[in-house]
C-alpha cells in the first residue's frame, strides 16, 4: 500500500517540494544513491544482506570459521555489517602479504587459535563477495520504481520546464544492476565505464560520449570480473564460456579503501565525481542523495571538500530517514555551507536557518515516494 502523501502538503513542506523541482529543472543534476534506495526492488537492506551471506551455504567450513571469528570481534556494536567484516578481512590479508613480501618467518594471521594463510583469507575473501552477489542475483527484483525514478529524472518535471540537457550523473553505492536495467528499459542512452554490451570492457573514455546518462559505481557491481593478469574490470555475462580465470571485483567501505581507491577504475571514477562536484562559474549542480547513511567516511570526505571547493555553485540535497546527526548536523551548523544542504528529514525541512519539523512522519525519504514526488503526485 502505497504512503500517505498529504502530510507533505502542509505549509513549508509544500514549498520546499516545489523548490525540489525548481533546483532539478534549473541546474544539471547529479544523484548519489545507497542501499535504501534498492530496498523498494525486493533487495535487501545491508543489515539483511549481512544475515544472508552469514547464513549462506555457498561459503566453505574456512570462511565460516573466519568469519564466526571476525563476528565476535565485533562483539557489542550494533551496526557492524558484512562490509566491515569484510573490511577487517582485508586488514588481516594485508598484514599477511606484507610478512610474505618482507620474507617473515611467521606469515599466517591467527584468528580464534587458528593461523590462516594468505591463500586461506584470499579464498574467504573471494567467497564472501561471490556470496554477496548469489544473495542479490537471486532476488528477483522489481523494476517499476527504478524505471519510473529515471523517466521522471529524464522528461519534463511538473514546472513545465524542460530540464537541464546535460548528462545526469549517477553515482551509485550498490552493487545491483537496477538502475542499469532501468535506463536500458526506458530507452535513455548511458555510459557505465565498459565498452561492448552485457559482455564489455572498461574504457574509461566511453564517459565521454554523448549519452544521457552516466553511472559509476563507486563500490562496484556483482557483474564486474577481472580477468587473472588484469587490473581494469570486465563486465561478463554470466555463465559465459569466457576460457579465463574470473574473480569478482567489489570495494568496501574501510580504512584500506583509500588504498584501493587509488587503484583504477575507482581512481578514475572518483576524479570525475570531484569534477562534476566542482562546476565551472557558469554552472550549478544539485547532488540528490537517497538511500545514504553516511556511514562511509570516505565518500563524506569527498561530498565535504566539494561543498567548500565549488564556490557555492554546489547543492546538497538530502533525503535523510534517521534525525538529524554526524555528518548533517556539522553540515546545518555550520555557517560556511547551510546554505548549500537542503535537507528532507522523516520529522521535518532543514535548509540553513529554515528548520521546520513536524509530529507527522514525511515519507519524501523512501525512494520510491521522491520518484512519485518528481513524477508530480502529491
Amino acid at each position: 500500500m502505497a504512503d500517505d502523501l498529504r502530510p507533505l502538503s502542509q505549509e513549508g513542506f509544500s514549498d520546499a517540494v516545489k523548490q525540489l523541482e525548481q533546483l532539478l529543472s534549473h541546474s544539471r543534476r547529479a544523484f548519489l544513491l545507497g542501499a535504501g534506495c534498492s530496498f523498494c526492488a525486493g533487495l535487501p537492506l545491508m543489515r539483511n544482506l549481512t544475515e544472508d551471506v552469514l547464513g549462506s551455504q555457498e561459503l566453505s567450513r574456512s570462511t565460516k570459521s573466519i568469519l564466526a571469528s571476525l563476528v565476535q570481534q565485533f562483539e557489542g556494536s550494533t551496526v557492524a555489517t558484512i562490509e566491515d567484516y569484510m573490511s577487517e578481512l582485508i586488514d588481516l590479508l594485508s598484514i599477511a602479504e606484507r610478512r610474505s613480501y618482507c620474507g617473515a618467518n611467521i606469515c599466517n594471521v591467527r584468528l580464534k587459535r587458528t593461523n590462516y594463510s594468505v591463500d586461506k583469507l584470499q579464498s574467504a575473501l573471494s567467497e564472501i563477495k561471490a556470496a554477496i552477489a548469489y544473495c542479490i542475483e537471486n532476488k528477483n527484483p522489481t523494476l517499476l520504481t527504478h524505471r519510473a525514478f529515471v523517466h521522471a529524472v529524464h522528461s519534463t518535471l511538473q514546472s513545465g520546464k524542460l530540464i537541464d540537457p546535460s548528462a545526469v550523473d549517477y553515482f551509485t553505492l550498490n552493487y545491483d544492476t537496477l538502475l542499469e536495467d532501468a535506463l536500458a528499459l526506458e530507452r535513455i542512452h548511458y555510459s557505465d565505464g565498459f565498452s561492448g554490451g552485457t559482455t564489455g570492457w572498461w574504457e574509461q573514455r566511453s564517459f565521454n560520449e554523448n549519452v544521457a546518462a552516466r553511472i559509476f559505481k563507486i563500490h562496484g557491481s556483482i557483474d564486474w570480473c577481472q580477468f587473472d593478469g588484469e587490473i581494469l574490470p570486465r563486465r561478463v555475462r554470466p555463465n559465459i564460456a569466457s576460457g579465463a580465470s574470473l574473480k569478482k571485483v567489489m570495494i568496501w567501505p574501510a580504512a584500506t579503501k583509500y588504498r584501493e581507491a587509488q587503484r583504477d577504475p575507482y581512481a578514475q571514477m572518483i576524479s570525475i565525481m570531484r569534477q562534476t562536484l566542482r562546476p565551472n562559474e557558469s554552472n550549478e549542480v544539485v547532488l540528490t542523495i537517497c538511500g545514504y547513511r553516511f556511514g562511509d567516511a570516505h565518500i563524506n570526505i569527498e561530498l565535504d571538500r566539494a561543498l567548500r571547493e565549488s564556490g557555492e555553485r554546489l547543492t546538497i540535497v538530502v533525503f535523510a530517514e534517521d534525525e538529524l546527526n554526524g555528518q548533517l548536523i556539522k553540515w546545518c551548523e555550520d555557517p560556511g555551507v547551510a546554505k548549500q544542504v537542503r535537507v528532507y528529514g522523516k520529522n521535518g525541512f532543514y535548509h540553513g536557518d529554515v528548520r521546520i519539523e513536524s509530529s507527522d512522519d514525511l515519507p519524501w525519504w523512501k525512494f520510491e515516494n521522491l520518484t512519485r514526488l518528481l513524477r508530480g503526485e502529491r
